[in-house]
């Protein structure tokens, strides 16, 4: 029986799963296509913010798929804002290319994010595709954390110590707090890597790959759809559901405290 969100017109989650990871497969492909040198590279908010013909046309495509499948969804995207849904509607959050400026540059680290929340902004399903490593993680709420079809679990780690800890700029800026985290962070011989896309910095911590990762402004187009996974992961959210532009930490169990207490300690967690 196919899984429904009650009191949202019966959602059918096993069918927005199919159609969400049909759009990563399309998505990943159109990201890894050669892109043309000669393509339109525009500047958005300033030189650091940037967006391609590419981020363009797969949220077009992404937008005509949801719009056809779920009329009555709304839809807030990265590059064309907010449709409205009928009252009391989820809606779908993408982010067609997550790390765009690593994308225009040839740098193969960047990722196609798609999630849907209920109308509390409470997230049902997450989808964060990488597509140069083949790589899918899928997440519906309650129903454990996947990569590639495959359960996926956060580390075993019990302290940060000879681990990896993931974390983004704002843009091209580092924010509140951060500078001293990466001098605890590295008081402690943990390894930070800034790698260039929230969704699949924060993915990590899902797959095992990183015991922690956190960014200092939650914006649910590329930050909602990763964090779902990982707390189906089973990684530890602080706080479990951000506000616009809260700072967000994701962790492993067994080294919540530790890093929780650093997060705090050093005024991360103020953003």
């Amino acid at each position: 029986m196919a899984d429904t969100v009650a009191g949202m017109a019966d959602v059918d989650l096993d069918r927005a799963l199919e159609v969400a990871t049909g759009l990563a497969a399309w998505a990943s492909e159109a990201i890894r296509r050669p892109r043309d040198p000669g393509a339109e590279v525009r500047e958005k908010d300033g030189p650091a913010d940037i967006v391609t013909a590419t981020d363009e046309a797969v949220e077009t495509r992404v937008r005509e798929v949801l719009g056809r499948a779920f009329p009555d969804h709304g839809i807030v995207g990265e590059e064309y804002g907010p449709k409205e849904g009928s009252a009391g509607a989820p809606h779908w959050v993408v982010d067609p290319v997550d790390g765009t400026t690593n994308y225009a540059h040839g740098l193969g680290w960047c990722s196609f994010s798609l999630g849907l929340a209920a109308a509390d902004g409470s997230p049902l399903l997450g989808v964060v595709a990488d597509p140069w490593r083949g790589e899918t993680f899928t997440a519906v709420r309650g129903r454990g954390a996947y990569l590639n079809g495959t359960r996926t679990y956060a580390a075993a780690h019990t302290t940060l110590t000879g681990h990896v800890f993931l974390t983004e700029w704002a843009a091209h800026a580092h924010w509140p707090g951060l500078d001293t985290l990466l001098t605890r962070l590295a008081e402690r011989h943990c390894t930070a890597r800034v790698m260039g896309s929230t969704a699949l910095s924060l993915a990590q911590v899902a797959a095992g790959r990183a015991t922690a990762a956190a960014i200092g402004a939650f914006h649910a187009i590329d930050g909602l759809p990763a964090l779902l996974v990982a707390r189906e992961a089973g990684a530890v959210a602080v706080p479990e559901l951000p506000s616009h532009n809260q700072p967000l930490l994701l962790v492993v169990p067994g080294a919540a405290e530790e890093t929780t207490e650093l997060w705090h300690a050093t005024g991360a967690a103020d953003g």
